[in-house]
């Protein structure tokens, strides 16, 4: 049997960075969840979901409550009873899942070691990220508007997939 043991400074810094960097995912867990975080967010402005499909435009049910919205506030509505030049703006401007935009700022990531966790704080996000039924006796349909990278099974989207593992390996690599 033969062995030869290597004692070179330059490998041995080497690997002992690598071994800091495996031992703590914390830093690299956070830099990914602000991404995942910051693409879902864009994608509020763009109305396309993770999936790389366009949100299904507002119910008309959503519409009708949006034009009666802007005809109760002041100036929504001319002397002839047609909506105001202003009003008509505002609706044209409207996107899908954008009202407060309470949805889209109500994002939070956290992360430890182990784990990294991308969030939102509105009680009614999961119901837009996969659709399903809501309202008084689920009589309401609400399609899936997937703003998170994540599908119902918990699989990821692909384009996200290849992010973070683009990210993992330009950090084990140490870039």
């Amino acid at each position: 049997m033969f062995s030869i043991e290597v004692n070179d400074r330059a490998v041995n810094a080497a690997l002992e960075a690598i071994a800091q960097r495996v031992g703590n995912l914390q830093p690299i867990l956070q830099g990914i969840g602000e991404e995942i975080m910051e693409r879902a967010k864009q994608r509020f402005s763009t109305s396309t979901g993770a999936d790389g499909q366009r949100w299904q435009p507002n119910a008309v049910a959503t519409v009708q409550a949006l034009i009666e919205d802007v005809r109760g506030k002041k100036g929504g509505v001319q002397k002839n009873g047609n909506l105001s030049k202003k009003s008509q703006a505002t609706l044209a401007g409207k996107k899908v899942l954008i009202d407060t935009g309470a949805l889209a700022r109500q994002f939070h990531v956290s992360s430890n070691g182990n784990s990294v966790t991308v969030g939102n704080s509105m009680i009614y996000a999961a119901i837009h990220q996969f659709g399903g039924q809501a309202g008084r006796g689920r009589k309401v349909t609400i399609p899936a508007r997937p703003f998170l990278p994540v599908k119902q099974d918990g699989s990821l989207y692909p384009t996200e997939q290849a992010a973070i593992l683009s990210a993992l390996n330009d950090y084990l690599a140490g870039k």
